[in-house]
């Protein structure tokens, strides 16, 4: 909410992404930019995207992740030093300390068992994995283990809700 500002824009809708206050099956398209690197467990918050969305509808999920070039967030790209080294030169450098902290509002999210989670599931189809700051690379990149972790910097995963 503080990101946000003092007041939510009209009509916003402020809730947890665990628990969202919507019907079942109720949006024909649910939309969500760079949060899957913030949850701590990203197969229920996709759960819930799932479940409000209706069949044949589409999901888009974007997400740094964690091996990407910006997957540390600000403190990138030191964090492939680790974490706690990065946050602290982020601190030296800055002279205020980090908004993101691993384990607590950062997440280590990787493409290759993100693809995998989301394929086995059996109440969404995946319509395109690609690589969203590269349009170039398109879907190809993704589809090489180990160099898409690192040169697709944000995924892009569009779904498509399968019926019960």
């Amino acid at each position: 909410m503080r990101e946000l500002g003092e007041k939510a824009p009209d009509g916003a809708v402020i809730a947890d992404g665990y628990l969202l206050p919507l019907r079942d099956g109720v949006a024909d398209v649910t939309f969500s930019s760079n949060v899957l690197e913030h949850v701590a467990d990203p197969q229920t918050f996709l759960s819930e995207l799932a479940r409000v969305t209706r069949p044949g509808g589409l999901i888009y999920v974007s997400f740094t992740n964690w091996l990407s070039p910006w997957g540390g967030h600000e403190w990138a790209p030191w964090h492939y030093l680790g974490a706690e080294r990065a946050r602290a030169r982020y601190r030296r450098r800055t002279g205020r300390p980090a908004k993101h902290t691993l384990g607590e509002n950062l997440f280590a999210v990787h493409i290759g068992p993100t693809l995998r989670q989301v394929r086995a599931r059996d109440d969404v189809t995946v319509v395109s994995a690609r690589s969203r700051y590269w349009p170039f690379l398109a879907e190809t990149v993704v589809k090489a283990p180990g160099i898409r972790e690192v040169a697709t910097w944000n995924l892009l995963l569009i779904l498509r809700r399968c019926p019960p």
